[in-house]
């Protein structure tokens, strides 16, 4: 099968890889050093006297980054309330283009067609990456076949031409056992589910649809891990908590490695193609009118706290390009454009 180019919005993963290299050839891209950080982080930055509501939903990657984020924040601001919701990427914009959220996480940049939706409510946004992940090819314990994967063979498990044809492993590959194959996957609202698509079978929500699909990855985990043929696939950070009860299967990689997901494969740019940014969308108005989201948004940029996302299980930015993110909610940069990273 022969894939089509990426499609310009994911030209995000290209372009914050290409300034991590950039940025570690020259002796600073690394992310930030929190060693001897204290363990309140960032919390200096908390505003004293905050108060209200801080609405955010969307995606189940980003989830656990903004969970950790609102248990920080809320220790040095304990009249604020942060709700953090699960409803995947898609869900999210839909509830934030709605106007029903003040901040929607999301495992991938927003659609023309949700920029459309935001416009039409009228809600300006601003979009800021935030971290880097890397999507995660998990199987059963059990599994001792399938130690690394080309995205050929993820195509073929995957594809839509593949659904009611290919049910087994040996019919991945004919190396592979005489085993029933069991697929566990993110449901459509999912970025994760349009991301991995999109890089596996060539068409972003092209797929099989004869799969186990939840939005929660936690389902995801609980499938694969009861079913000795599964395959499935989330974010890095739910692979970490659970590594004890699953394995990460290695993936080729444009240069024809087999390389695992770690921390470091993902910031050095060599777990190609899985890797890619998170983002969060924050409301101008919100962000203008609320002090309680000002004072979270802020918080959820300062450098500290990048202790916060490595301890979720994601890879904080550089200094230098979270000041970048930080610039474009201080300027107001409305929109989405990777140029603007």
């Amino acid at each position: 099968m022969e894939f089509k180019a990426r499609k310009m919005r994911y030209a995000y993963s290209a372009t914050l890889l290409a300034l991590l290299t950039s940025l570690a050839a020259c002796g600073g891209g690394t992310t930030t050093d929190t060693a001897d950080a204290p363990a309140d982080g960032g919390t200096e930055v908390a505003a004293a006297g905050v108060s209200g509501d801080v609405l955010i939903d969307g995606s189940s990657t980003v989830f656990p980054i903004a969970e950790a984020m609102s248990e920080e924040f809320s220790i040095a601001n304990p009249d604020v309330n942060v709700t953090v919701g699960i409803s995947g990427s898609g869900g999210g914009f839909k509830k934030f283009c709605a106007g029903e959220t003040d901040v929607s996480n999301a495992s991938r940049p927003i659609k023309d067609e949700e920029v459309a939706a935001c416009e039409e409510a009228g809600i300006e946004f601003i979009e800021v990456p935030v971290a880097f992940d890397g999507l995660t090819i998990v199987t059963n314990q059990a599994n001792d076949w399938a130690q690394c994967l080309t995205t050929e063979q993820l195509n073929t498990m995957w594809s839509p031409d593949s659904e009611g044809q290919v049910a087994n492993w040996n019919q991945v590959d004919p190396s592979f056992p005489d085993q029933e194959l069991g697929l566990y996957g993110p449901g459509t609202d999912s970025g994760t589910f349009d991301y991995f698509t999109d890089e596996v079978n060539g068409e972003e929500g092209a797929s099989r649809g004869d799969y186990t699909a939840s939005e929660d990855d936690n389902v995801i985990v609980q499938g694969v891990t009861g079913d000795e043929g599964a395959l499935g696939y989330f974010g890095y950070a739910y692979f970490e908590e659970n590594s004890d009860s699953l394995k990460a299967v290695e993936i080729q990689n444009e240069a024809g490695e087999c390389v695992a997901p770690s921390t470091e494969t993902i910031a050095d740019g060599s777990y190609n193609p899985m890797a890619r940014p998170l983002f969060f969308y924050v409301k101008k108005e919100a962000y203008d009118t609320k002090e309680q989201v000002k004072a979270f948004v802020d918080f959820m940029l300062e450098p500290k706290n990048g202790e916060l996302i490595g301890d979720a299980g994601y890879v904080a930015l550089p200094d230098e390009i979270l000041a970048n993110s930080k610039a474009r909610v201080d300027e107001a940069k409305l929109g989405t454009d990777p140029t603007n990273l």
